[in-house]
């Protein structure tokens, strides 16, 4: 299973790449292989506040419905468009084009894990 090093992850199985102020958010290639086909996702507005811990949207498979947690605080300042009519991405990508949501950071996040923490969640 691939855990790239230089992100950060959360236990609900989503990633985080931080570069400054903003942060890149996706789910991990664990969470997507668990839900399979993926077929829909549904993403907040720019503009919208998030809560770490909290929901911000959800992604739809073949198997179920799960919700999307936020890992940091801020406001969503960019979606990614090409779910809309690609929600494929996020399984054939989830690292790269299949990211979610940008969010300029409010404060620095806490209680993330680092690739050899969140690689021993999903070994369990």
């Amino acid at each position: 299973m691939n855990v790239p090093e230089e992100l950060k992850y959360t236990k609900t199985h989503e990633w985080i790449r931080i570069e400054g102020e903003t942060a890149t958010i996706g789910i991990t290639e664990y969470a997507q292989s668990e839900l399979g086909d993926i077929v829909y996702v549904d993403l907040p507005e720019p503009g919208r506040a998030v809560q770490a811990g909290q929901t911000f949207g959800s992604i739809e498979s073949v198997k179920t419905v799960s919700d999307l947690y936020a890992p940091a605080d801020g406001e969503i300042v960019e979606v990614n468009e090409a779910l809309q009519g690609q929600p494929e991405l996020v399984n054939t990508d989830p690292y790269g084009q299949g990211w979610l949501v940008k969010i300029s950071l409010a404060s620095e996040p806490a209680d993330l894990l680092d690739a050899a923490a969140y690689a021993e969640t999903i070994q369990g």
